[in-house]
């Protein structure tokens, strides 16, 4: 096992209890040692954004996917770059993100439902709404969404034209 694993585990598992405020010196602590650690990069800017400080999060997503995340950590870490992008303003790179994003993990939703905020923060409405609906479609299994799928997955394509 890697020699920081278990400290940074420890780490999330505090943070996940509720230590929020410790964790980011500590995490910086374990980064000053271990400084081409995706993983740990990662954690620090999960941090930074569970502490509503999205634009300090955004050049540590960067670093963490610069260096080689594995697969679940970087799909996280793609949605979180494309989050705080969009939290930031920065609603363009948000969207390339984001689409990329969902390109590499077509069975993640999550990232059409953030890129859908992300067109609506871009002023396309009728695209976000088309791409919020049929997201709704695609993974709904309430009665009453599965019993009208024809229909809104129609109207989802109709406003997609506006």
């Amino acid at each position: 096992m890697a020699p920081w694993k278990d400290e940074l585990d420890a780490i999330v598992s505090a943070r996940h209890g509720g230590a929020l405020a410790q964790t980011l010196p500590r995490l910086r602590a374990l980064a000053a040692r271990f400084p081409d650690v995706a993983e740990i990069h990662y954690q620090i800017a999960w941090t930074f954004d569970a502490n509503d400080a999205s634009a300090d999060a955004i050049p540590l997503y960067d670093t963490a996917i610069a260096l080689g995340l594995k697969d679940d950590s970087l799909a996280g870490a793609m949605l979180g770059l494309g989050s705080s992008l969009r939290v930031a303003g920065q609603f363009d790179r948000s969207e390339r993100v984001l689409r990329e994003a969902f390109e590499r993990f077509p069975d993640h939703n999550e990232f059409r439902a953030f890129l859908a905020l992300t067109l609506h923060d871009l002023g396309r409405h009728a695209e976000a709404l088309s791409l919020a609906l049929t997201t709704l479609v695609d993974t709904a299994d309430d009665p009453g969404i599965t019993a009208y799928q024809r229909a809104l997955r129609y109207y989802a394509g109709e406003l997609g034209k506006k």
